[in-house]
Formats: C-alpha cells, structure tokens, sequence
C-alpha cells in the first residue's frame, strides 16, 4: 500500500488487533465468561456509583451531558453483558445438539452391530 499515508495503516493496524482480539474472546468459553463476569460486575458497580456516590454530579436538571453520557454507558455495559450471554447460550446449545447426535449415532451403530453379533 505505497498510497497510504503511515496513520492510515496504523488505523488498519489497530482495526486488525481490535477485531483478532475480539474474536478470540468470543470464541474461547473461559474467556467470554470471564468477560460477561467483568462487565456485569461493571454495570452493577456503575449503577451503585451512579445512584449514590456520583448523583449530585449525575443531576439530570443541572448536568444534562454527564447524566446522559453516563448512563448511556452503563446501559452499553449491560447490553455487552447480555448479549455475550445470549451468544454462550446459543453455543452451548449448539454444543449439545451435536453431542446427542453423536451418541445417538454412536448407540445406533452399536445396536446394528449387536444385531450383526446375534
């Protein structure tokens, strides 16, 4: 890519890394779990902090911007929560539907061959 300047293959750079990253977390079950923990932690906690701690400076009549900005972020919080849970569920379900056809493959082999034996 002679054409393009140095910061616009950093940005590919980083666009590649990001993309790598977040495919290998997803695909890893350990790793999307630990991250479906991590941001259900940090919705909880946000909304701990936005309710108590942070309120006088999240005051929807005084600070508008900040009190939008921030829950639009616990809210995004939640939603990556969820939507890595719903995504687990779907592959676990998948996993399962393939292991039982496994064994049922597997018991209707046996059986044919038991009846060969006999």
């Amino acid at each position: 890519m002679p054409n393009e300047s140095p910061a616009t293959e950093k940005d590919l750079r980083v666009a590649s890394f990001a993309t790598h990253s977040a495919r290998g977390l997803v695909r890893d079950r350990g790793m999307r779990r630990k991250a479906m923990f991590v941001a259900v932690v940090v919705a909880l906690l946000l909304m701990i902090c936005g309710s108590t701690l942070l309120a006088p400076l999240l005051d929807p009549h005084e600070h508008v911007l900040w009190f939008v900005l921030y829950w639009f972020a616990c809210a995004w919080v939640t939603i990556l929560a969820l939507l890595l849970a719903l995504f687990d569920l779907l592959l676990v379900r998948r996993d399962g539907r393939a292991l039982r056809r496994d064994l049922r493959q597997e018991l209707s082999a046996g059986t044919t061959r038991d009846n060969e034996q006999h």
